[in-house]
């Protein structure tokens, strides 16, 4: 079953389109674009490896996150904490006359521009299950292009949220699309920490978020 949501948000004058959709087992990805007049302003994507193979109760989870991440995007708009650029008219169709649009659209016909969106980011963590040892942390990151195609060049940026105030730790592609970022792993001090892993190129941005549990203590026998 997959999962999505599709909202036209007034914002000020412009209505925006946010659309979040489950990408599928295969991909095991949770999307979330906005769109204005055909036009991607942002995107935030999650992954669900953790679900990962999907039964009943698995499910169920995923259609929460999807809701949630939905809702909180929203949100985020909503607030302001998520600020986007939205196209203005240029100062010239706005500032004309209207006694002389018509005239000035013919004097200026040109073929219609062709806008192509930026292309989806795909960001995976290669080493889901062995980043941390100890306290140190090795991330290994690829960024591809939705189509499979590494992105090389790509800004990569890992924060933990719920920890004492340390600065995104950064890192960029190589040819190859993938990068490692190395960093010891502060001091926790939030109720819900996680790993947040973002990567941004060609106008287009992916995240990841993994949420952080501590390992239970063994009793001493």
């Amino acid at each position: 079953m997959v999962f999505g949501h599709n909202t036209n948000l007034k914002l000020g004058s412009n209505t925006l389109h946010v659309q979040t959709e489950d990408r599928g087992a295969t991909l095991a990805l949770i999307d979330t674009t906005v769109y204005f007049q055909g036009r991607v302003l942002h995107r935030r994507t999650n992954n669900y490896h953790d679900l990962l193979p999907l039964n009943e109760d698995h499910q169920q989870v995923l259609k929460l996150r999807v809701d949630e991440q939905h809702r909180t995007v929203l949100e985020a708009i909503r607030s302001g904490e998520l600020p986007l650029a939205i196209p203005q008219p240029t100062s010239a169709s706005a500032n004309a006359a209207p006694g002389h649009s018509h005239q000035a659209a013919k004097n200026s016909e040109k073929p219609p521009a062709v806008l192509v969106d930026p292309p989806k980011l795909v960001l995976e963590l290669l080493n889901a299950r062995s980043w941390l040892s100890g306290k140190q942390a090795t991330l290994h990151v690829a960024v591809k292009e939705e189509g499979g195609a590494s992105i090389s060049g790509a800004s990569v940026s890992a924060e933990i949220e719920g920890s004492s105030g340390h600065p995104p730790f950064s890192g960029q592609t190589g040819d190859n699309g993938q990068a490692t970022i190395l960093f010891e792993m502060p001091k926790l001090t939030g109720a819900e920490p996680a790993l947040v892993i973002r990567a941004a190129a060609r106008k287009s941005t992916a995240y990841l978020r993994f949420s952080l549990r501590a390992k239970p203590r063994v009793p001493a026998v």
